[in-house]
C-alpha cells in the first residue's frame, strides 16, 4: 500500500515498510509527524520485539480463529521470558510478595517464618508499611543494604548501600548511566564500545541518545571470545570520528551464551584503565553457568583483585530477578553497583533518577529475595534449594541438546552454550536462497527466520538483529522451552532446515 502523502518508507531489520499517513496528517492537524518527530527514536531498532514477533502474534490469532496453519501452535523463542516458556516460581519467592501485597496474609500459619521475616523487613521500609507507598528514588533502603552484602559475600569485596540502585529491571539501570554520556564536544560524539553479536538494548540506547555505536567482534572461532586486538582495532577506528567514553561487557553472553575466563576480565580492565573508559559489566545471567571448567568471575572483583590504579575505575554492573533461576521478568526488579563516580556526577545522577520517583516496589521487593534467601537451617531452605538446582540443572541440559542438534544438522554450526539463556547459531545459505531472500527485499537471515516462522511456527530472532559479521548468516534462539517442547521444536528446526536448503540449492 502506497502513502497517499509521499510515498515514505521506512526499513526494519532488511524488510520495507510503508507507512500511509493518515487523511488528517496529509493536511497538516497532526502536531507530531514522521517529518518532525525525535529523529533518534526513528532511528533506534528493539530486533528481540520486531516485525516477527508481531507477526507470530498475528499468526496466534490467526489460529484461535480457526485458520489452518502447517502447525498447531506458536513458540516465541526470541526473547528470555522463562515462566511464559512454561518455568514456574520459586516458591519462597512469591511467598514474600505475597506477604508483601497482604500484610494480613503474615497471620496465615501455612506460611513458613523465614517469608515473613522478610516480608516485615520490606514492609518496615516502606512508608506507611505498604508496598503501595512510592521509596526513595534509588529503592529501600534495607534491600539496597542486602544487595551489598550480597556482593560482598560473592565477591569477597567491600560494597557500600549507598552504591546500590534499585531499578526497574538492569534494562533501565544501564539506561540510566548511559543517558550520562550524552555530551557532544564541539559536534563530535561519545562513542559506546558494544560486542558484535550484542543485545539490541545498548545498540536501540545508543540511537535514541545520539552516542556513536563503536562496535568490536566476539571471535565465534574461539567460542565467542573476546580478542584484545579486536578491541583494539575497534577502538582505534573510531577514535577518527567519535570520542571512545564508555566499554560495554555483557558476561556471560547474551546472545551467544559465551563465559569470560578470568585473565579475559583482567585484560579488558587494563585496556579500559589504559583508554580512560567507563566500564558497563552487564552480569545479569550470573547464576547461568552450565559448561565444565566455566566459572563466573564479576568485574567488580577481579578489578578491586588488581589493586592499584585500577580499583578507582568508574565502573557499573547489573544484575536482574528477570534470569539466572528465578525469571521473573514481569516484575521489573533489578539493581545497579555503580562505583567510584565523581561525587557530583553522582549527584546529578541521582537527581536524574528521581525524576522517576521510584523503580516498582514488587521488583524490589523480588530482588530481596534474590539477594536474601533462605539461608541453611531455615524452614525454606531445603525446597528453595530443590527448586533453585532443578531450573539450572534442566537449562544445563538444555543447553546442551540444543547444540547438538544444531551441530547435527547438514549447514547448521553452534557453539557450546557455556552461560546465559541463547544459543547462537549459524546458518550457512544456498545462493540461490540469498536471491530470493533480496527479490523478497529482507536481508537472508531474516528471510530464513520468516520462512520457519510461516511453516513451522518458531518465532526466533535474525542474526543481523544483534549484529554479525558481514557474509555470516546467524539467529538467536532461547534454550528456555521445557524439555518436551524444546524436543520438539528442535525436530522441527531439523526438517525446516533441510528442507530450505533443498528447495534452494
Amino acid at each position: 500500500m502506497l502513502s497517499r502523502a509521499s510515498g515514505r518508507c521506512l526499513l526494519h531489520q532488511g524488510r520495507r515498510y510503508v507507512y500511509a499517513a493518515p487523511l488528517s496528517t496529509q493536511t497538516g492537524q497532526k502536531v507530531i509527524t514522521l517529518d518532525n518527530m525525535n529523529p533518534q527514536v526513528k532511528k533506534m531498532e528493539y530486533a528481540v520485539r520486531g516485525p516477527l514477533v508481531i507477526r507470530a502474534t498475528a499468526i496466534e490469532k490467526e489460529l484461535e480463529a480457526g485458520i489452518e496453519k502447517p502447525f498447531k501452535t506458536v513458540t516465541k523463542a526470541n526473547i528470555g521470558d522463562a515462566h511464559a516458556m512454561g518455568q514456574k516460581p520459586i516458591t519462597f519467592l512469591r511467598q514474600v510478595l505475597s506477604l508483601c501485597s497482604m500484610p494480613s496474609l503474615l497471620e496465615d500459619s501455612s506460611f513458613p517464618e523465614d517469608a515473613k521475616e522478610r516480608a516485615r523487613g520490606v514492609l518496615a521500609g516502606c512508608k506507611g508499611t505498604s508496598l503501595g507507598s512510592y521509596s526513595d528514588s534509588p529503592g529501600i533502603e534495607i534491600i539496597r543494604r542486602h544487595v551489598a552484602d550480597y556482593i560482598q559475600q560473592r565477591d569477597g569485596q567491600p560494597s557500600s548501600w549507598e552504591d546500590i540502585i534499585l531499578c526497574a529491571g538492569a534494562s533501565e539501570g544501564i539506561r540510566s548511566i548511559m543517558k550520562l554520556m550524552v555530551q557532544h564536544e564541539n559536534g563530535i560524539r561519545p562513542g559506546v564500545m558494544i560486542p558484535i553479536p550484542q543485545y539490541p538494548l545498548y545498540s536501540a540506547s545508543i540511537d535514541e541518545y545520539d552516542l556513536h555505536q563503536i562496535g568490536y567482534y566476539l571471535e565465534e572461532s574461539t567460542n565467542w571470545g573476546l580478542d584484545m586486538a579486536e578491541l583494539e582495532r575497534a577502538y582505534t577506528e573510531a577514535k577518527k570520528v567519535c570520542h571512545p567514553k564508555a566499554l560495554v561487557v555483557i558476561n556471560p553472553g547474551n546472545p551467544t551464551g559465551n563465559v569470560l575466563p578470568r585473565e579475559n576480565i583482567e585484560a579488558v580492565i587494563k585496556f579500559a584503565h589504559e583508554r580512560k573508559l567507563f566500564l558497563f559489566a552487564d552480569e545479569v545471567y550470573q547464576d547461568n553457568i552450565y559448561a565444565d571448567g566455566c566459572v563466573f568471575h564479576s568485574f567488580k572483583k577481579v578489578m578491586k583483585e588488581l589493586g592499584e590504579p585500577y580499583c578507582h575505575m568508574e565502573m557499573a554492573s547489573f544484575m536482574s530477578c528477570s534470569k539466572g533461576y528465578m525469571g521473573e521478568c514481569g516484575l521489573r526488579g533489578g539493581y545497579a553497583e555503580v562505583i567510584n563516580l565523581d561525587p557530583d556526577v553522582k549527584a546529578m545522577y541521582l537527581k536524574s533518577i528521581s525524576a522517576k520517583l521510584c523503580p516498582t516496589t514488587l521488583g524490589q521487593a523480588a530482588m530481596e529475595c534474590v539477594v536474601n534467601p533462605p539461608r541453611k537451617g531455615d524452614p525454606s531452605y531445603d525446597q528453595f534449594i530443590s527448586e533453585k538446582s532443578a531450573v539450572l540443572s534442566s537449562l544445563a541440559q538444555r543447553a546442551k541438546m540444543v547444540v547438538e542438534t544444531f551441530n547435527s544438522v547438514p549447514g547448521m554450526s553452534c557453539n557450546t552454550v557455556q552461560g546465559a539463556m541463547y544459543a547462537f547459531p549459524q546458518i550457512h545459505l544456498p545462493p540461490k536462497a540469498i536471491e530470493a531472500a533480496k527479490a523478497a527485499g529482507q536481508l537472508p537471515d531474516v528471510f530464513y527466520a520468516f520462512q520457519l516462522l510461516e511453516n513451522t511456527g518458531i518465532c526466533i530472532v535474525p542474526g543481523s538483529g544483534f549484529g554479525q559479521r558481514p557474509g555470516t548468516y546467524h539467529f538467536r534462539t532461547t534454550i528456555l522451552p521445557q524439555p518436551e517442547m524444546l524436543s520438539t521444536m528442535l525436530e522441527k528446526f531439523r526438517e525446516f532446515h533441510t528442507s530450505f536448503v533443498k528447495r534452494y540449492q
